[in-house]
């Protein structure tokens, strides 16, 4: 026999765990060739304005005319 009712947080605890077991942590491990992220961000930035560059100006105006 229950003397008193469960809080919210005591049937969470009771069915998922305590909060000790809620941390999760997440490291990523680099590969000998994974550029570090600054790096990674500046390419892709780059390869973005290679792919602008190389568009048709025609094709601009189609573009903003379907926006």
């Amino acid at each position: 026999m229950r003397l008193r009712p469960l809080t919210e947080a005591e049937c969470y605890a009771r069915c998922y765990g305590g909060r000790e077991h809620d941390r999760v942590g997440f490291i990523r491990v680099l590969g000998p060739h994974d550029p570090p992220s600054s790096l990674a961000g500046e390419r892709l930035r780059l390869l973005f304005e290679e792919k602008l560059d190389g568009r048709e100006p025609d094709s601009w105006s189609a573009e903003a005319e379907a926006a």
